[in-house]
Parts: structure tokens; sequence; C-alpha cells
């Protein structure tokens, strides 16, 4: 076995990879599935439970990535626009009694700088 595995050789037309086309997909913004949200309270919110409370109150089918960014403020990455949309015309969203104002987050956006302060029913 040894001898047949030393004979073997590639010929100059094998020397190249094979090619496969691949389908070109424009690329998601990064934050293309974002929304950045503000709790209008002057307490605390507990970022971990306000974290399980509104994903397993959102029941999302591709499930939900939660970013706290100090001051009250919070990135919800969604996984599925269809998750997306159900969180945003399901609004007014409440935790603890507490309003979250929602805003989907656009190219050049910077989630800090936002004003959050109405809410648009």
């Amino acid at each position: 076995m040894e001898k047949e595995l030393a004979d073997l050789s590639l010929d100059e037309e094998e020397d190249e990879g094979m090619q496969f086309a691949a389908e070109a997909r424009p690329q998601r913004s990064l934050y293309e599935l974002c929304l950045v949200g503000c709790y209008l309270v002057a307490s605390v919110v507990h970022f971990l439970v306000m974290k399980n409370t509104m994903a397993n109150l959102w029941h999302l089918l591709g499930g939900i990535q939660i970013s706290n960014l100090g001051e009250k403020r919070y990135v919800f990455l969604f996984f599925y626009e269809i998750d997306m949309e159900r969180v945003i015309s399901g609004t007014p969203w409440t935790f603890n009694n507490h309003l979250l104002l929602l805003h989907r987050l656009k190219d050049g956006e910077d989630p800090n700088l936002l004003l959050l302060v109405y809410a648009d029913f």
C-alpha cells in the first residue's frame, strides 16, 4: 500500500482546486436587527431579572441577545426580522410597571447618544 501511495501524483491540470460559484448575498448592517431601549424609571433596573423576564414575555422564535449599555439603556439584538417586528408592533412594553421606550437602530446611529424621551403609540 505504501508503494501505491508513493506513486500518486497530481497532473498539472489537477493542480488547481475546484472553484464553486458562491451566491452573493448582501451583508447585513451591524444594527439591522437591533433595537435600543430605555426604561423610564428613577430606580435601579436589575439587568438579569429584566433580561430573563423580557425574553420569556416575548416568546421569540430565534432568541435574543440583550446588552446593558448603562444608564438604564439596553440593546436588543434579534436573530429574525419577524421577532423584532412582533416586539415593535406589540408595544407598549413594561417591566415592573416601568415603560420601555424602543427605537430601531439605523446605520451610523450611536445607541448611547439617542434621545429616548417619548413614546409613539
